[in-house]
């Protein structure tokens, strides 16, 4: 018989022309399909119906290990697998029973195969569903959900046929309903949903035992979510792409013997800059995914370049995990397991899988760099070489260490270990070769036992060198997930960049209010619960988020509002003398903390014959709807109970108002005045600082938006010091970071700047968004 082309094989199986031309494009997928086709025929001959091509076509174009084509083919041309379901079954089944042999017996019994569902049982299983449901279904007749119907009556026999189960539900609600009346055909009326998040969004906003509280919780929820997803403790195996070796089942044994299944994850930083807002969701994604799964989470910190590590990282990255509400089960380090790693590497040239190279740093930049001319030099001399790298023996750039293996980006044999003479700030002197990224993640992983390693998607195309370095050295390998990075617009994140703002005077330092690092925001006043909750708003998504400004904004007021106490102050003060007032001595005035909630307590301020108000809240010659305080125009002071209305206006020589006369009377005595504004009497002098994008652009580092650089694009507009602002002496005790609502003005925090009896606040955010930001 002569061999058919590949287009006729296709066409043959029941696939149209079109669609046989598109899967020729596919290689990997031709390749399989062409295999099953000619298996297939070589049982059933000539002729393939077009339900067992669809399946072969299934088959081919789901199945992740090719060696398990010929068996599963084999079961579909016999007409032992005939249907989609039993299909999936089998796909999964020898998804997760990756090693040989497997065992037919076990495969056929959760494959469905030789069982016969009968009509008879079919018709008993719809029957019961349907009087289950019966007093609902004739309520509301047709226009019940009939896939519930079955859903259940599939679920009670999992292999029979769904045309069959269809067809028999049909038939018995129409026996019982009668043929359809022009009512049915109405549309079901829809029921408003119920957002009970909205309630429990409320209910707290602490964060405790590493879980944030409140609206957070719908990250729990939504990561107990992805557990469906993610593979259980122990069945790594599962995961699409994960590599096994005749060792696996064995490791993942003994890995399971040490942690009892529980999950383990790691936040792992370089400790050589600070935190930014897109390291928030990857602590909320470690942290949360452990505590939502009954698991732990590692903070490890990749300390292998001592060249461009600090003190004060480590110190600023731990105390940002731990601001944002999450305690690590162990703080960790790569420098740790540095005598590990270094017998593993020894091990690794032992096995022929890394080698010594003398090729320069520059030799290896680029997409197509040139082969090492080391790369099959004997054994026992990498070794020595190695050895003589340790023992100082090359100058640095001399000499690297490289596994002998191709990544997934095309780049080929990533260096596992460079010279470097540089003092470690832990290990001092001990070494002068130092361990890749590449080489130290998945072993340090290993080590821990993480279960799931998660990582921004960048770091896909590392994926091939975590799973093929674990297996080299037949050592447990852990599963790695990728997600994708958050980012915002008007925002710059990047170490280098932000030391560039820092040299050239935009910003003062790491955690300058106009930054997004997470001592920069904590810094301008942001509650970690509100960084949180917009990190559960943005969720866990393979694809890159970028995100405006104004959305974490708003998770900031909604937090703020509930906790931040208020009180009043003034930008640009006005002085106001009370000719009338009412009191020989100044009043003590109660004003709640909250004013919508007064449960929450007071606080008092004095008010004297002496106030001070916002300069733009007076005017001489107002424009048509000006509410506040004019000629003619009383205003009211709030919380007072008092109503002034203007008498005199004292000008300076230079004809600028320096002060207002008035009367008062009390706001009941009279007609309601159209406002009330803020004032502050006997106050504090302070200064605050109001901040605005750092950035005119969304995207500032893009040079088809910004063609000058991004340090062009800094706005001169970003930082207003307010020198002469005064605010009212209930705030005269507040500490650094603590958090106010000045009333009329927005949300404030105080700066660790402040010292005795000079206050200095931050704007943490306006009142309200700003609709000429969004």
């Amino acid at each position: 018989m002569a061999v058919p082309d590949s287009l006729t094989l296709f066409t043959g199986l029941g696939l149209s022309e079109n669609k046989a031309r598109e899967t020729l494009k596919n290689t990997a997928l031709s390749t399989q399909l062409r295999e099953a086709a000619t298996q297939a025929h070589q049982t059933l001959g000539s002729t393939i119906d077009k339900a067992t091509g669809t399946l072969l076509y299934g088959l081919a174009s789901r199945l992740k290990d090719s060696q398990r084509l010929s068996f599963l083919v084999n079961y579909i041309a016999s007409k032992k697998i005939h249907t989609e379901l039993q299909l999936s079954a089998a796909l999964e089944y020898v998804r997760s029973h990756p090693l040989d042999p497997i065992d037919t017996v076990d495969f056929e019994q959760e494959c469905g195969v030789g069982v016969i569902v009968t009509p008879e049982q079919i018709e008993e299983a719809v029957e019961v569903t349907i009087n289950k449901h019966r007093s609902q279904l004739l309520a509301e007749r047709y226009r019940f959900n009939m896939g519930l119907l079955m859903g259940e009556a599939r679920a009670a026999l999992k292999w029979a046929d769904g045309k069959m189960i269809k067809n028999e539900v049909d038939m018995q609600v129409l026996h019982l309903l009668g043929p359809k009346v022009e009512a049915d055909l109405e549309k079901k009326p829809k029921v408003a949903k119920t957002r009970p998040e909205e309630t429990d969004r409320r209910k707290a906003k602490d964060v405790e035992n590493g879980e944030a509280v409140g609206q957070t919780l719908s990250l729990m929820e939504q990561l107990r979510g992805e557990a469906l997803k993610f593979h259980k403790p122990g069945e790594n195996y599962k995961t699409p792409g994960y590599v096994t070796t005749p060792h696996t089942m064995d490791l993942l044994k003994q890995h399971l013997e040490i942690t009892g299944g529980q999950v383990r994850t790691r936040f792992p930083p370089e400790p050589n800059g600070i935190l930014h807002i897109g390291h928030a969701k990857a602590i909320n994604f470690n942290f949360g995914y452990a505590k939502a799964n009954n698991g732990i989470c590692f903070l490890r910190f990749d300390d292998t370049n001592p060249e461009k590590e600090e003190a004060k990282f480590f110190t600023a990255i731990s105390d940002m995990v731990t601001w944002l509400g999450y305690t690590p089960y162990k703080v960790t380090y790569a420098s740790d397991y540095f005598d590990q790693l270094y017998a593993w590497a020894v091990e690794l040239i032992h096995r022929g899988q890394a080698y010594v190279c003398h090729q320069r740093g520059e030799e290896l930049k680029g997409h197509n760099p040139l082969p090492s001319p080391w790369r099959d030099r004997p054994i026992e001399e990498s070794l020595l070489l190695f050895e003589a790298m340790r023992k100082g023996k090359f100058s640095e750039g001399e000499a690297t260490l490289r596994m002998k293996l191709v990544m997934e980006d095309g780049k080929m044999d990533p260096v596992a270990y460079r010279v470097k003479y540089t003092p470690h700030h832990r290990t001092g002197d001990k070494w002068c070769i130092y361990p890749t990224y590449d080489y130290t993640h998945c072993l340090c992983d290993s080590i821990e036992h993480i279960t799931h390693s998660l990582c921004t998607k960048e770091f896909q195309a590392r994926r091939s060198s975590y799973f093929w370095l674990c297996n080299a050295l037949d050592v447990y390998c852990p599963v790695q997930w990728e997600y994708g990075r958050l980012n915002l617009h008007y925002a710059v994140v990047s170490k280098r960049k932000i030391l560039q703002l820092v040299a050239t005077g935009a910003v003062r330092d790491w955690d300058d209010p106009r930054l997004f690092t997470l001592t920069a925001l904590r810094r301008r006043g942001f509650p970690p619960e509100a960084i949180n909750n917009f990190c559960a708003r943005v969720g866990v998504t393979v694809a890159q988020t970028t995100m405006e400004p104004h959305l974490l904004e708003a998770c900031v007021r909604e937090v703020l509002n509930d906790t931040a106490p208020r009180a009043m102050a003034v930008l640009e003060p006005l002085k106001v003398v009370i000719t009338n007032f009412p009191a020989v001595q100044p009043l003590n005035i109660q004003v709640p903390n909250f004013p919508a909630d007064e449960t929450k307590g007071f606080h008092q301020v004095p008010f004297a014959p002496t106030v001070f108000i916002e300069r733009t809240d007076f005017k001489e010659e107002p424009e048509p709807g000006y509410k506040r305080l004019t000629w003619g125009q009383p205003v009211g002071l709030r919380h007072t109970g008092y109503v002034i209305e203007l008498q005199h206006v004292v000008k300076g020589a230079s004809g600028c108002v320096e002060c207002l006369e008035v009367t008062c009377r009390r706001a009941d005595a009279g007609e309601k005045p159209k406002a009330f504004i803020h004032w502050v009497s006997q106050p504090l002098p302070c200064e605050i600082r109001l901040y605005e994008r750092l950035f005119q652009h969304k995207n500032p580092e893009d040079p088809s938006e910004v063609p000058g650089g991004f340090l062009s694009d800094v706005n001169p507009a970003s930082l207003q010091v307010v020198k002469t602002a005064l605010v009212d002496c209930s705030v005269a005790l507040a500490k650094p970071f603590d958090k106010f609502q000045f009333e009329r003005l927005g949300y404030f925090s105080v700066d660790p700047d402040s010292c005795t009896g000079q206050l200095v606040f931050n704007r943490t955010v306006t009142l309200k968004e700003d609709p000429g930001k969004v």
